[in-house]
């Protein structure tokens, strides 16, 4: 008989099921009490009146755990000494969307040679959040492989769609059933109702094709998300961070029935994907901030141990440490300024 599936199909490697990588990686009782309480607390500063500013900041991507550890040390010290005005949750992005081909990121190639690793991936990716929460800070991802939530999710505060995948039904299903607050980021053209729309379609009830705890093939119902929220990054015009593109924004939030509430990415085209740029972003959203502005509740930053960014594939041992391989990012002692920086602007607001 004429073969007519798997043509292009080379291998298929089974991984372990959701159930057998959490028990082997389980969560502690003071793990699942501290997510529990950091999504409560961003919930909070996303749709309450409460005062303080979310800052998502952290590695654009994982790719050496000794490095990501050393830069969550350093963060969770800097987010106790502000938190009474500023919640930080660090970046801890395990899956990168790529416009072509390139490095996808720890999950998918947790040895940085083209390997695929991937149950070595969901392992490492799983070791590292309970790391960082061990540490008390909050966590926050980008979901990208519709898979991936059941291996990790109960260990993520926060999470985001990316730009490429907010117009994503797949995504907009998934998200509905996820138990953390997400935020959907505008397209790449800048367009904000791919946005809205998805905020739209991810709080309301879906059934969707997914794997269960055991890996088997299900039909996954969901209740709906309500902690969805927009993230403004800019896009192919432009940045959209200004004045009149929040005030645009705030307009088609309230058109269609969505609280007013933003959060700023500094980076990506809200910066010229230019990362040394990114404090000049967050300075403009305290401008906006200390002229009464009420619906920028947050902002990302993408941060690392040093500056920029280097060329990757290359041999793992001519890599640079606490240096991305991924989009380029500030420094920590830019970082801790900035941080400290936003921690003074804020002072009128608790005045």
């Amino acid at each position: 008989m004429q073969r007519t599936s798997d043509i292009n199909v080379v291998e298929t490697r089974a991984l372990p099921s959701p159930a057998d990588l959490l028990a082997e990686l389980p969560k502690t009782e003071a793990q699942a009490e501290f997510v529990t309480h950091a999504r409560r607390e961003i919930h909070r500063l996303i749709f309450t009146d409460d005062k303080r500013f979310l800052l998502v900041v952290g590695p654009c991507s994982i790719h050496d755990l000794d490095a990501g550890r050393d830069y969550a040390r350093r963060q969770a010290a800097l987010a106790r000494e502000v938190a009474d005005r500023v919640m930080i949750v660090m970046r801890v992005y395990f899956e990168k969307p790529r416009t072509t081909v390139g490095w996808k990121g720890l999950v998918m190639d947790p040895h940085l040679d083209g390997s695929h690793d991937i149950a070595t991936g969901l392992r490492l990716a799983r070791s590292f959040l309970r790391d960082v929460l061990d540490l008390g800070l909050p966590t926050a991802t980008e979901l990208l492989d519709p898979i991936t939530p059941q291996y990790i999710a109960d260990l993520i505060c926060w999470s985001a769609i990316g730009a490429r995948t907010t117009e994503s039904q797949t995504h907009r299903q998934m998200a509905s059933g996820l138990s953390m607050p997400i935020g959907f980021k505008n397209g790449t053209d800048g367009s904000l109702q791919a946005a809205i729309n998805a905020i739209k379609a991810a709080s309301q009830p879906q059934t969707f094709l997914g794997i269960n705890l055991d890996g088997s093939a299900s039909a996954i119902v969901t209740r709906g998300n309500p902690d969805c929220h927009v993230v403004l990054r800019g896009g192919a015009t432009g940045p959209n961070y200004s004045p009149a593109h929040i005030a645009q924004t705030e307009q088609l939030l309230a058109k269609a029935g969505l609280p007013q509430s933003i959060l700023v990415d500094c980076s990506h085209d809200n910066s010229a994907k230019q990362p040394e740029l990114q404090p000049d972003v967050l300075h403009a959203i305290f401008a906006q901030i200390a002229a009464g502005n009420a619906s920028i509740m947050g902002a990302m930053i993408e941060s690392n141990l040093g500056a920029g960014n280097q060329a990757f594939p290359q041999p793992k041992e001519k890599l640079r440490y606490g240096i991305s391989i991924t989009d380029g990012c500030i420094d920590w002692p830019t970082t801790e300024k900035l941080v400290r920086d936003l921690h003074t602007a804020l002072a009128p607001r608790f005045a």
